[in-house]
């Protein structure tokens, strides 16, 4: 009885432990979308220090996109209107973080960045 209970504390603890640490983010790239509250269409490209670019197209007007993985770095963020114009950020994006890019109905650009766990 005694060896079952040890083999049973032993498989919850392992248990216990497996759960923790796949909650946990572990350096995975950070992640980006768009939430457009002007009146136009838009787009969003996403461009990264190591010269890549992920984009996120046609996004309706008070709609948001899906989320789009990149590397992390020094990144810009350009949202083009249907109308051509251009609208951009620049900043510092780390492991593990999700950015919420909202393009207000005045043109102004929000980022808020939300950590994963």
């Amino acid at each position: 009885m005694k060896v079952f209970k040890k083999h049973v504390t032993a498989l919850l603890l392992s248990g216990m432990f497996l759960f923790i640490s796949c909650s946990e983010c572990n350096n995975e790239n950070p992640r980006a979308r768009v939430t457009n509250f002007n009146t136009e269409e838009v787009s969003l490209q996403i461009k990264t220090t190591g010269g890549n670019t992920e984009n996120l197209n046609n996004i309706e007007s008070k709609k948001s996109s899906e989320f789009k993985s990149y590397s992390p770095g020094e990144i810009t963020f350009i949202i083009t209107q249907k109308n051509n114009k251009k609208i951009e950020t620049s900043f510092d994006v780390d492991f593990c973080t999700d950015y919420e890019v909202i393009l207000n109905e005045d043109d102004s650009i929000e980022v808020i960045p939300e950590t994963r766990e």
